[in-house]
């Protein structure tokens, strides 16, 4: 069973449309339109002119910045930043004549990505594909031009090939491998 909305979370200019599963604590901002499918965790805030669609999760304390769209087959973990107008896609070659539902490409946000301004994923780009851990991606289409720390620091790493780097703030180790970047030790909480 679902427990009600509290209405003191929601604009009254906002639409949550019957269906739609919002967790305590969650704010919804002006003329924000929820569909009746979506399912939105604890403590997130959704800002104004937000369109969540009917098949979207969002984990618990998500912040999506103003006039973002969240359309069908999006799923963004917990702690997940969207930063101010960007859009998530689900087809590839989107057309007015065409329907193309049944093409719809499931789009995965891990935990504590941060996509838009102030970025992992920097304002502008376009992302087509996978975007491994700690990747600090920007341009059209999107390529890696670095590393970023949990905190939100960039790392001192080369994009490929191997190397080590610790977050000035909060001391957290990283190792570069191969390419593959890694969280290694966790020394203070964020």
């Amino acid at each position: 069973m679902n427990a009600p909305i509290d209405s003191r979370d929601v604009h009254p200019s906002a639409i949550v449309d019957d269906g739609a599963v919002l967790g305590p604590g969650t704010r919804v901002w002006h003329f924000a339109h929820i569909c009746g499918g979506a399912r939105i965790g604890a403590g997130c805030s959704l800002g104004q002119n937000v369109f969540v669609g009917n098949d979207v999760v969002i984990g618990d304390r998500v912040k999506i910045q103003n006039n973002v769209s969240v359309y069908d087959a999006v799923t963004l973990e917990a702690e997940v930043f969207c930063g101010p107008s960007m859009v998530f896609t689900n087809v590839y070659n989107p057309r007015s004549g065409i329907v193309r539902k049944d093409q719809y490409r499931r789009t995965l946000v891990r935990r504590g990505a941060s996509i838009g301004a102030y970025a992992f994923i920097g304002a502008g780009a376009v992302v087509k594909h996978d975007v491994p851990d700690f990747a600090l991606m920007a341009g059209v289409p999107a390529r890696q031009v670095g590393w970023i720390s949990r905190f939100g620091e960039r790392l001192p790493l080369p994009t490929a090939g191997n190397g080590e780097a610790v977050c000035p703030h909060t001391g957290e180790s990283y190792v570069l491998v191969d390419g593959v970047c890694s969280l290694v030790s966790a020394p203070s909480r964020l």
